[in-house]
């Protein structure tokens, strides 16, 4: 009876243990990566007031701090700092709906047809292969300056990165398991939705995490080759005026953005591939 009631108490003890490791990792990489940013803009911040970085060319944090001040509280030149964010997450947003339903449509489609993936092979290569700056460029002159060429290059950024993981994702699905489903009755549609889709999820989501990025970078791209809004519209403004506190303030809010999206992007993924077993006893603390 004492080894009985012992065992849950035991376990217990370890999850506890586990768990409060895992805090203390957290704590400690919290702690590491606070240092770093304040090494960093400290020495910054030295450099830029004693003369050995020259402000003009490399600006400074409190210059930054300051530009970031003026846009929040004034607004820029072209407007609101809020409208100009509005833009570009609008852009970046269809951009990455656009795309990753795209490249997961055709990514299945190529991966359960072989037929048509061969056709489709060296088209898509050959698209993959042209930079995206001239891309941007073509799109300009499609679309004009509105949003709509700054979704059509975020598109294309996303669907590539979506497209190749879904692609090899089905590519790497089970046969066992088709030919199980296919043995029981199953049609293609159902075969493709209940079995590659959800085996080859993990490989779809994995590629969501650059995908936004992607967006991202399509969309101020496009803004920066040519826009009347938009956060790589005020970077390209900056530039002119060679103001680099302004350069490295439209940064600040862009890493913002992406961070937040990742962050959003990671609950998804959990959420969805919650079904997944723990792989460790670290990730079983976590949960």
């Amino acid at each position: 009876m004492t080894q009985t009631t012992g065992a849950p108490t035991d376990e217990a003890a370890l999850l506890r243990a586990a768990r409060a490791r895992v805090r203390r990792r957290r704590l400690l990489v919290l702690a590491a990566q606070a240092a770093l940013i304040v090494a960093v803009l400290g020495g910054w911040q030295l450099g830029a007031d004693q003369g050995w970085l020259d402000t003009f060319t490399y600006g400074s944090p409190s210059g930054v701090a300051e530009q970031l001040r003026v846009w929040f509280t004034e607004g820029t030149a072209t407007g609101s700092i809020w409208r100009n964010i509005g833009v570009t997450m609008q852009e970046t947003v269809f951009g990455f709906l656009i795309g990753t339903g795209s490249g997961v449509v055709l990514g299945i489609a190529l991966g359960r047809i072989k037929a048509l993936a061969d056709i489709a092979a060296p088209f898509i290569k050959a698209a993959n292969s042209i930079p995206r700056i001239v891309l941007g460029s073509i799109f300009i002159i499609w679309f004009g300056l509105g949003p709509s060429g700054k979704i059509a290059l975020a598109t294309v950024l996303v669907f590539f990165s979506v497209f190749f993981n879904a692609f090899q994702g089905t590519r790497e699905v089970d046969q066992n398991l088709i030919s199980n489903a296919r043995i029981l009755g199953a049609s293609p549609w159902r075969v493709t939705t209940q079995v590659v889709l959800p085996s080859a999820m993990t490989w779809i989501i994995a590629s969501l995490h650059a995908a936004f990025g992607f967006a991202l970078i399509g969309a101020i791209v496009g803004e920066i080759l040519g826009a009347q809004y938009g956060l790589g519209q005020l970077i390209a403004q900056a530039q002119g005026s060679f103001n680099a506190d302004g350069i490295y303030a439209g940064t600040v809010i862009i890493a913002v953005l992406a961070l937040l999206a990742e962050w959003l992007v990671t609950r998804f993924e959990r959420r969805v591939l919650r079904w997944r077993p723990a792989q460790s006893g670290t990730e079983a603390a976590r949960i």
